[in-house]
């Protein structure tokens, strides 16, 4: 039996695999809310440099996530450069961690009212901030196929695109979050690993769906 009176749906994998769009489309389709639990970091680290402190700063950067609201999700500033930067700097904070680990855990314990429950993208909801979650999937792709879609979602925003810098630094963040002492980038046991190397937005979305029914029928 689930821990959970709701729906909640664990996504995990490296980046460029496909969680974006994954939860998107299970959120719409099941009448989720979603949480990109990337863009928390981001907006604790943006949080501070507004308020013209130091991200790296632990009082501050504490202070910040405990403040932290969902509506706080949907700047577009998230995206830039200024919150990356930051978000790294207060990420190494492990009270910063902790406070928003906690957030990560209470989003899916208390979905918004009218919704049928939660979907968290990230890299360790099945295996650490939501363990118990009835339904983990956990995308995967090729470091190359990886780092060819990065490459062209950013030349569709109009933004500089080099591969081989591309490939590199998404090798590096692998081997990071692979090797890390916490909360190590790896399946839940009893995730859905779903390979997208080779499958297009549609049928990733199909295969997934066929998963979460098998679950409910257990």
């Amino acid at each position: 039996m689930s821990a959970y009176p709701h729906m909640v749906i664990a996504v995990d994998g490296p980046a460029a695999a496909g969680k974006g769009e994954l939860t998107r489309r299970l959120a719409k389709n099941f009448n989720l809310v979603r949480l990109d639990t990337g863009l928390i970091y981001r907006a604790v680290g943006l949080k501070v440099i507004e308020d013209g402190g130091d991200p790296a700063g632990e009082a501050t950067a504490v202070a910040a996530a405990h403040d932290l609201s969902f509506t706080e999700l949907d700047n577009p500033d998230l995206r830039g450069e200024a919150a990356a930067g930051a978000a790294s700097k207060v990420a190494a904070i492990p009270e910063v961690r902790a406070v928003l680990l906690d957030f990560q855990r209470d989003f899916a314990a208390h979905p918004p009212d009218g919704c049928a429950g939660v979907i968290l993208d990230g890299r360790d909801i099945g295996t650490v901030v939501c363990p118990d979650a009835p339904i983990k999937i956990f995308l995967t792709a090729s470091v190359e196929v990886r780092a060819d879609r990065r490459v062209k979602e950013l030349q569709q925003r109009g933004e500089e695109a080099i591969r081989t810098r591309i490939l590199r630094d998404m090798q590096d963040r692998d081997t990071r979050d692979k090797s890390r002492s916490v909360a190590p980038l790896e399946p839940a046991k009893d995730a859905f690993v779903l390979d997208t190397s080779e499958l297009d937005a549609d049928t990733a979305f199909a295969a997934a769906l066929d998963y979460i029914a098998s679950q409910k029928r257990t």
